[in-house]
């Protein structure tokens, strides 16, 4: 069953997605929180493809100790990183309904320090 602070989230989410919608050449950056680790996947949805994915899961990142904040700004780079290889330099943001603060702003800023611009 979902909760009340659930189904606000949802409803933010779906005013979201009314206006946001990626293409290949600039990807929908979508954003998932979860109580212990981030995720972050760059998705066409023209084709309804990910293209690109990141989380705090990975080998590299899954090793640091420390707050969840700096780890959120390293999955940014990380992503970053990754949209630059595949040759992308735009994408979309969506919040994915949650607030624009603490561990979604990390990850948003780390994007943008690698150069993402959106």
């Amino acid at each position: 069953m979902a909760t009340v602070k659930d189904l606000k989230r949802f409803k933010i989410k779906a005013r979201i997605r009314s206006r946001v919608s990626g293409t290949a050449e600039r990807p929908r950056m979508s954003v998932f929180r979860s109580n212990k680790e981030i995720y972050v996947q760059l998705v066409d949805d023209l084709s309804g493809t990910t293209l690109l994915a990141a989380s705090s899961k990975e080998k590299g990142l899954a090793d640091d100790k420390g707050p969840k904040v700096d780890v959120s700004r390293k999955v940014g780079k990380l992503i970053a990183e990754r949209a630059k290889e595949a040759g992308l330099t735009k994408v979309v943001f969506d919040r994915n309904g949650y607030l624009y603060h603490g561990r979604v702003k990390a990850l948003a800023e780390g994007a943008r320090e690698e150069g993402l611009q959106f």
